[in-house]
């Protein structure tokens, strides 16, 4: 999911560094990421090492572990050093310093919502030329997934770690209550009064709950009705249009007459958990990178459903690309570059997925043979892919992270206290074009 906001106080002097030097660097080679261009395709096979900085955790160790070795094999003369820094605020919190101090990694995670604001600033390096000079296949990547780490129609980074949120359901509550999983807007209301049940005026159980504790759950909410929260230049809040609102007014429409559930605050996340294994909520919205866990603790059998759709139905990617560091040595870059394919290589889509609990990135992998038996096991992931290329990335602006708080605090304001969507929203908008007049 979405990040923390520490990238709010990330100051422009420290992330404009155009001649940053490598890890194992000792001159840079080249000036800025929007000058980049691939050299030839070499077979220099000179021993190099480079470093990977990532964000995955111990579950995930042996997969990347394994993907490491297989590379090994294949690049017997490139030595991949991967260091865990952290999650992704202190990952990227750690590659700022790094920058600063002009010691940059080869190879890092860059969450998604963080990649406009290291582009902008000119530290990633464009992998434009490299895919043109390689004739990487850049179609059998979800659209939305790529686009999402591409800016100012450059490609900073290619897609590894990929989630989406979705409709996690009771499927045996659904069964017994004979209902199924809203496909629209439209739909809720009479799913809702079915599922829901109420002792009085108390809920004994909600019909689904939406995360309000970050603003990656409802976003597309934002967009599927019609709205948009930046303006298409990425100057003008747009959450206090008419389409825009019409999410939150729903919500608390829905939250007032016992359908809904929604978690703020400290400890939501925990709860609304407990609430979905206690029967108490029968469909939770919640990160697709936790199907799995949710398969393997529920007691009872479980759903995916792709979020419902009014105007659209699309569901915002989060997670992070893998992404090369401007300013390192030629023979860093090539390797560099090599590891970047192969980690997000066709070849390696399944296995990395099932290791990772990610969603795979790659149409041909999808369609293979290691594709069919991955779906064939967990069947709770067709609900994603057969809406593969509406998995999209948020807003490219700079200060999204920033002016995302402004409405995130608008939906705690509504969930704890009550107030007005509406008014809420025009001042959450106001807050943020005084934040986007400033980029």
């Amino acid at each position: 999911m979405k990040m923390k906001k520490w990238l709010v106080g990330l100051t422009t002097a420290m992330l404009v560094m155009s001649s940053m030097i490598g890890c194992s660097s000792s001159t840079p080679t080249s000036t800025n990421a929007s000058e980049a261009t691939a050299p030839p395709a070499t077979e220099d096979k000179t021993p190099v090492t480079i470093q990977y900085w990532h964000a995955h955790d111990d579950d995930q160790k042996a997969a990347l572990e394994n993907m490491v070795q297989e590379f090994n094999k294949k690049y017997p003369w490139i030595t991949v050093d991967t260091v865990f820094q952290g999650d992704y605020d202190t990952l990227q919190q750690k590659l700022q310093a790094a920058i600063a101090a002009k010691q940059v990694p080869a190879v890092t995670n860059i969450e998604v919502h963080a990649l406009p604001q290291f582009a902008d600033s000119g530290v990633l390096m464009d992998l434009t030329p490299y895919i043109s000079r390689d004739k990487l296949d850049t179609n059998d990547f979800s659209e939305g997934m790529l686009k999402a780490y591409s800016y100012q129609d450059k490609q900073f980074g290619l897609p590894l770690i990929v989630s989406t949120s979705v409709m996690v359901y009771n499927k045996t509550m659904f069964d017994q209550e004979g209902v199924k999983p809203p496909q629209t807007w439209d739909e809720i209301e009479e799913f809702a009064k079915k599922l829901t049940k109420k002792d009085g005026n108390e809920v004994s159980r909600y019909a689904f709950s939406v995360p309000g504790w970050d603003t990656w759950y409802f976003d597309p909410w934002i967009e599927n009705g019609g709205g948009a929260i930046l303006s298409d230049d990425m100057k003008t809040a747009m959450i206090d249009q008419p389409d825009s609102m019409k999410f939150m007014k729903l919500f608390k429409d829905w939250k007032d007459k016992g359908y809904m559930h929604i978690g703020y605050g400290k400890g939501a996340s925990g709860n609304m958990r407990q609430m979905f294994f206690d029967g108490k909520i029968g469909m939770v919205e919640h990160t697709s990178a936790l199907i799995k866990w949710y398969i393997e603790t529920a007691k009872f059998e479980v759903g995916v459903s792709f979020l419902p759709g009014d105007k659209k139905r699309n569901s915002h990617m989060g997670g992070a690309s893998i992404a090369v560091m401007d300013g390192i040595k030629d023979n860093e870059k090539e390797a560099a570059w090599k590891f970047v394919q192969f980690m997000t290589g066709a070849e390696n889509n399944i296995k990395w997925a099932e290791g990772t609990g990610y969603l795979p990135t790659r149409k041909s992998a999808i369609s293979s043979e290691e594709g069919k038996a991955y779906f064939a096991k967990y069947p709770q992931y067709k609900a994603v892919f057969d809406n593969f290329d509406n998995v999209i990335g948020p807003p490219k602006s700079p200060a999204f992270n920033e002016a995302s708080a402004a409405y995130e605090e608008a939906m705690g304001k509504m969930v704890l206290n009550g107030e007005d969507p509406e008014t809420l929203l025009k001042d959450a908008a106001k807050k943020m074009n005084d934040i986007l007049k400033d980029q």
